[in-house]
């Protein structure tokens, strides 16, 4: 298993008032060669938008889109007519395909962070759809929730609501997990045809909007060989695995640790 740490401090980032965000991948100004994508991985956007502003209207086409709510509230508003207002906990997923229209705002008085995140479509040119998923924090303590799945995957189910993973049109699995101080956490790669999976692992940086230094929570993330990375807040790593090789994840910190495992083909 081979991990290559994707610092904060690295990412791009812009404070617009009414915006602060974080890019993990290239968007809008910031422009990175080595990091423009990463397998069906196109977009991590660590957001946060403050009350009473957001994104008006605008178009997306075939990218599935993916919000999740770390704090505050949410408000999505689409062309197919979907209205919801998500929380913490909450998972939506918007299959673009041909095309659609939505924005996004803080919904009340509290700023709203969540993590923004796309993914490439295995095939253009799909029907647009709607999915919402919620997922507790008592799911996630300790454990691996997962949280999105391949659309032909055991136990997706391709409904509006539902429980179990949020479907995608893409090669990707999604898991969370809030890891306590002192506890650690292991899961290996699902089993595939490939003689590689792509990972990548990304602790959100709940305490608080800082591009110059990376702080609170604290990680330490290894293989069964290799040497361990150790990675805080707002930090990620790419990660190249066998199908079926562990990866292990040690909160060496003093507080939770909300970290997000890709495992892609």
């Amino acid at each position: 298993m081979k991990l290559v740490p994707r610092r904060s401090t690295e990412r791009g980032h812009a404070d617009h008032g009414w915006l602060k965000t974080f890019h993990t991948f290239s968007f809008a100004s910031y422009q990175s060669s080595q990091h423009d994508h990463y397998g069906c991985l196109r977009v991590i956007n660590e957001d946060r938008v403050e009350p009473h502003t957001g994104f008006g209207t605008h178009a997306h086409r075939e990218f599935e889109i993916f919000s999740y709510i770390v704090s505050g509230e949410l408000e999505h508003r689409d062309s197919m007519g979907n209205v919801e207002v998500m929380k913490r906990g909450d998972l939506q997923m918007t299959s673009a395909g041909t095309g659609i229209r939505h924005s996004e705002h803080c919904h009340g008085g509290q700023q709203v962070h969540f993590l923004q995140i796309w993914s490439i479509p295995s095939t253009p040119r799909l029907p647009p759809q709607y999915f919402t998923r919620h997922f507790s924090d008592e799911e996630k303590k300790d454990q691996w929730a997962h949280i999105v799945a391949p659309v032909d995957a055991p136990g997706v189910v391709e409904k509006r609501e539902a429980s179990g993973p949020a479907p995608v049109h893409s090669p990707l699995h999604l898991f969370a997990t809030l890891l306590s101080p002192g506890k650690s956490l292991s899961r290996s790669f699902l089993q595939a045809s490939g003689a590689q999976r792509k990972g990548y692992i990304h602790l959100a940086q709940t305490s608080g909007y800082n591009p110059k230094e990376a702080s609170g929570g604290h990680i330490r993330v290894k293989g069964a060989e290799g040497e361990p990375i150790e990675l805080r807040e707002g930090d990620g790593a790419y990660i190249m695995a066998a199908p079926g090789e562990e990866l292990t994840v040690e909160n060496v910190g003093s507080s939770v640790a909300e970290v997000l495992l890709f495992d892609m083909e």
